[in-house]
């Protein structure tokens, strides 16, 4: 697998794979209402551009060298929270699963943060998501239940779960 930091230009990849990816994700959990309107906001041009120009938000397609395909991307934020990155986005497409896609992107995570000063990464899961299980499986706690509203009726109903790469974080 390679990460390939993603530009503007990559912008209408990303959406579509995300688009890819939610479908699979987020069809039996979430209405397609949910999905569309999650999608139309989260992943509009606007809002990823903004986001690719934080400098502490960074974006990373996921390429498979060997297929020579975009197998997904992963999203996060370094200083979220005082020594903390928040992973926003990790999704794959749904020919990926299984393949070890999802592991190496969360240990190419986990070497980029303790590069830097976080000890801590935080991230949201469907609290219906089967993905809460393999982000278990990478170490990641339940530390807190959320009930997010998003707009429009619209609410995510999650975990925040968390990887302590140091138990003092002070």
């Amino acid at each position: 697998m390679k990460f390939i930091q993603a530009k503007e230009k990559d912008i209408p990849l990303i959406q579509n794979l995300a688009k890819r990816s939610w479908e699979a994700a987020y069809g039996e959990i979430l209405s397609p209402e949910q999905i569309e309107y999650m999608l139309r906001t989260l992943y509009s041009q606007n809002e990823i551009s903004l986001q690719i120009r934080n400098i502490n938000y960074h974006y990373y397609l996921i390429f498979d060298e060997i297929n020579n395909s975009f197998e997904g991307f992963i999203g996060y934020e370094n200083s979220y929270q005082k020594y903390t990155t928040k992973l926003h986005r990790i999704y794959l497409v749904p020919e990926s699963k299984g393949k070890g896609v999802g592991r190496a992107a969360i240990d190419f995570l986990k070497d980029k943060v303790s590069a830097g000063n976080d000890r801590r990464i935080i991230l949201n899961v469907n609290k219906n998501n089967q993905a809460k299980k393999f982000y278990e499986s990478q170490g990641f706690t339940v530390f807190n239940e959320v009930v997010v509203d998003i707009g429009s009726g619209f609410v995510m109903d999650d975990y925040e779960m968390e990887f302590l790469f140091h138990q003092n974080l002070t």
